[in-house]
């Protein structure tokens, strides 16, 4: 009766640490997660699955061009929080809820106002090449175009209806890139409702700095 108790007690042991083994795996692949609620976020854009997470790599540094602190200012001077009155400037948080909430349902873009080049090797999941040069009504045969794609509709008189305009989030290099912000003035200056307009001041650099994935358009 001994001998039987102890094999199913070894028994029930062996099944306890197969279980063990296979579970803690999958507590511990999370270590760095969005927020304390929020491991990763999958979000479908495009059509295609896409996901939001952090670098699960604690000693994971920067080695690219981001890792860089100081540049010459000018040109590249630290920008104020807010880049045009009524624009609500936003951080990682709001970011992602945006892409859930706006960019999924195909309610808003999320834009990324860089030149090409930087959008080609390396941009956040979901975002869209918009360079900011494009927003200027000077001599850019493209902006009537650009505003149509984002909902405003010309009225009879020649300006513009943005009553059914997506919401827009732009972003760019980081707080001392002025990409971002000129789209913006420029939105404003064309009549583009404030509040329909939000400025993800960090850029390419925060994201980059809390680990976020990026992506090869």
């Amino acid at each position: 009766m001994y001998h039987l108790n102890k094999r199913l007690f070894l028994f029930i042991l062996s099944l306890m640490i197969v279980s063990i083994v296979k579970i803690a795996p999958s507590a511990q692949a999370r270590e760095v997660n969005i927020t304390p609620n929020l491991p990763y976020l999958d979000l479908t854009l495009s059509g295609k699955p896409v996901r939001i997470e952090r670098n699960q790599n604690t000693k994971h540094r920067l080695t690219n061009g981001f890792a860089k602190t100081s540049r010459a200012c000018p040109p590249f001077c630290v920008h104020p929080m807010t880049a045009g009155q009524g624009v609500q400037t936003v951080g990682e948080i709001e970011l992602i809820r945006f892409m859930k909430s706006s960019v999924e349902k195909r309610r808003g873009l999320l834009i990324d106002a860089r030149i090409p080049s930087f959008y080609k090797k390396s941009t956040i999941p979901g975002a869209v090449n918009i360079p900011f040069n494009l927003f200027s009504r000077t001599g850019n045969p493209y902006f009537e175009r650009i505003l149509a794609v984002m909902g405003a509709t010309k009225t009879a008189s020649g300006g513009w209806d943005y009553s059914k305009s997506m919401a827009l989030m732009l972003f760019c290099n980081g707080p001392w890139c002025d990409q971002s912000p000129r789209a913006i003035k420029n939105l404003l200056a064309a009549g583009y409702p404030p509040n329909r307009l939000f400025y993800y001041r960090g850029g390419m650099q925060n994201w980059q700095a809390l680990g976020f994935n990026t992506t090869k358009p």
